[in-house]
């Protein structure tokens, strides 16, 4: 056996015949080696029979000198024993500290909850994020906020799970459910209602007293996919035999969306068009100034609509989900008032099921809505 020391000192150990009649060889062993040829082959002093070996040979005694002892090799060697132990020991670690491994993980990434934009992103975004602390105190699960670019994006976002939850509208969440497959969680609490209506504002000066003073008038609806701003008086407009095949053409000279309730009510007060839907409270909740407000009258309204609310996609684990919807009945007013007014200007949450939104499903019939693209 010979051992040949390599760069680090690490010992590297290969078989080769060792005879007794190489003794120029004994000195490259070190202590370690020579311990091993007298271990091997009986011989209580290697020292003494290597020098009997130099005089029957005749050879010089500096040929054979006696070498410098390796010191390094002992402690490589047990170095490499203790490395073996700490090898074993590692392997059964994992089963010594068994569940102890889990507190050691990373944890969960937090739940996205996404914003309809039915008024300013930026502001939403803020309160957004205040909402957010709040239900992550309140249920212990990591909620992230989100605005969306626009309302159909909502429905997109739950599509393709980028997202978990979302604050949607009435005509959103039948789009949720019936696109993604998501279930109504809570639904909201306004103003002490749980649900609303939609109605035609203009201004006070204009002298359109009816719906039908708007015929050849411009209107400003706020998204496609709007119950207030577009969905509700359409119907409205539809069963009162003012508008044709669906088409807002049919009745106003030209009809666009704002994309907000607030751009679609400054519209009407800067005069770029003659009137704009939205809902019931619109005027109050977005414009704030009174002397804004007085400016403004309406004409048709629709039928209640159910409140708005929040929604879950599917696949969200139950036992995080039930407790976000504890958390949301009861985030309410007094505690929780300022951050619950910075959202939508709601009051809180109560239950909610699939069919508290047929009304709104018959709707969407009349209007022939599509799933977004």
């Amino acid at each position: 056996m010979r051992i040949a020391f390599v760069g680090g000192g690490f010992p590297m150990i290969r078989e080769t015949r060792c005879s007794l009649d190489h003794p120029e060889r004994w000195p490259a062993m070190g202590r370690v080696g020579r311990r091993f040829v007298e271990e091997q082959h009986d011989i209580v002093d290697l020292d003494a029979r290597l020098a009997t070996l130099r005089a029957a040979r005749g050879r010089p005694h500096d040929l054979i000198a006696r070498p410098r002892v390796a010191r390094s090799a002992e402690r490589v060697l047990r170095s490499t024993r203790m490395l073996r132990r700490a090898a074993l020991l590692l392997v059964g670690l994992p089963l010594a500290l068994g569940s102890g491994l889990v507190a050691c993980t990373r944890p969960e990434p937090p739940l996205t909850l996404v914003f309809t934009p039915s008024r300013d992103p930026t502001a939403l975004k803020e309160a957004g994020d205040a909402f957010a602390q709040t239900l992550t105190q309140v249920s212990g699960v990591r909620i992230r906020a989100l605005v969306a670019s626009d309302y159909a994006g909502v429905i997109e976002a739950l599509r393709s799970r980028r997202v978990d939850l979302a604050f949607v509208h009435p005509v959103g969440y039948v789009l949720a459910n019936r696109e993604a497959g998501c279930q109504i969680l809570v639904r909201d609490v306004w103003q002490g209602k749980t649900a609303y209506t939609a109605r035609f504002y203009v201004r006070k000066d204009r002298g359109i007293q009816r719906v039908a003073d708007l015929r050849g008038k411009t209107v400003a609806f706020v998204d496609p996919a709007s119950s207030s701003g577009y969905i509700y008086p359409m119907v409205f407009l539809m069963k009162e035999g003012l508008v044709r095949d669906r088409d807002p053409k049919s009745f106003f000279k030209e009809a666009l969306f704002s994309g907000t309730h607030e751009a679609a009510l400054q519209a009407v007060l800067h005069g770029r068009v003659d009137a704009a839907a939205s809902f019931d409270k619109a005027p109050e909740l977005h414009l704030k100034d009174p002397a804004l407000v007085a400016q403004l009258g309406w004409v048709g309204e629709t039928p209640e609509i159910p409140e708005a609310g929040i929604c879950a996609r599917p696949g969200l684990p139950a036992e995080p989900l039930a407790r976000i919807k504890r958390a949301l009945l009861s985030i309410k007013a007094p505690e929780h008032a300022a951050v619950l007014k910075e959202i939508y200007g709601i009051d809180g949450f109560i239950e909610a099921s699939d069919a508290d939104y047929r009304p709104v499903r018959d709707a969407m019939i009349l209007m022939d809505l599509r799933p977004p693209k």
